[in-house]
């Protein structure tokens, strides 16, 4: 199943709607890489509202989409991540560097707007 992405302004909007395979997270990353450079997005929100797990390969993965992103000049914010999501995340200590993460779509726009102050994350 692809990831949809959408442009919004200077951002890309990927909305992960259900659990990915190894080979579709690394295909978002590439895709997200292109396009990246192709729309000269300056910032990526990957939004996991719809996910009720982030194993440690996805997080590896995403941490791989924000790097690779700022190579490529864009910032990139995660949200939507549901609090047993969280917990679990911090309970087997996966890392999202250097990921920002924002509460919702919104707060995650402003992030990379520069207007919401710093979120979470640890990927200045």
């Amino acid at each position: 199943m692809s990831v949809p992405i959408l442009k919004h302004g200077d951002y890309l909007i990927a909305s992960i709607q259900t659990a990915l395979s190894d080979q579709e997270v690394l295909g978002l990353r590439d895709d997200l890489a292109e396009r990246v450079g192709r729309t000269r997005a300056r910032g990526i929100v990957v939004d996991v509202t719809a996910l009720d797990v982030i194993d440690s390969f996805a997080a590896r993965a995403l941490g791989a989409i924000a790097a690779t992103a700022k190579l490529r000049g864009a910032k990139t914010v995660l949200v939507g991540i549901q609090p047993d999501v969280a917990m679990a995340m911090v309970q087997f200590q996966l890392d999202l560097a250097p990921l920002k993460t924002a509460l919702d779509l919104e707060e995650g726009l402003a992030v990379l707007q520069g207007s919401g102050g710093e979120a979470g994350g640890d990927g200045r």
